[in-house]
């Protein structure tokens, strides 16, 4: 597996983590019969709540564009030095975001953000030009 790929499937992990620390932070709030039903009325939740809630949809956000940029630069045999030092910058990225996020880090959350987006963005114009 190359290394833009491990990037990959541990940032999905971390999607899977984020999603369980929203929800746990969720059951402290309201308790996990609210969690677990069907959800037709929507409670009043911390604001860390809220922001772990933001934090896992912008994620899956950012996952969408991570994920087609790390499938062109494999499908296009575009794997470099630079490639992999993005995939692992998105990472670490991501990794920072959560708390950036939980505990409002001002500016520093749309620092981290743009560090992760820039360092997908490079990822596909690079593959444009291989």
């Amino acid at each position: 597996m190359v290394a833009e790929t491990t990037a990959l499937a541990l940032a999905a992990l971390l999607q899977a983590v984020q999603i369980g620390l929203a929800a746990a932070s969720m059951n402290r709030d309201v308790g996990v019969s609210w969690n677990a039903s069907p959800r037709d009325t929507q409670p009043e939740f911390s604001a860390l709540t809220g922001r772990l809630r933001r934090a896992v949809n912008n994620h899956f956000e950012g996952l969408i564009l991570f994920t087609i940029a790390v499938v062109v630069v494999v499908l296009s045999d575009a794997s470099s030095p630079l490639t992999v030092l993005c995939s692992w910058t998105y990472l670490l990225a991501r990794l920072l975001y959560i708390p950036a996020y939980a505990f409002g880090w001002s500016p520093w959350r749309s620092v981290i953000w743009a560090a992760g987006f820039i360092a997908t963005l490079v990822m596909i114009v690079i593959t444009l030009f291989t």
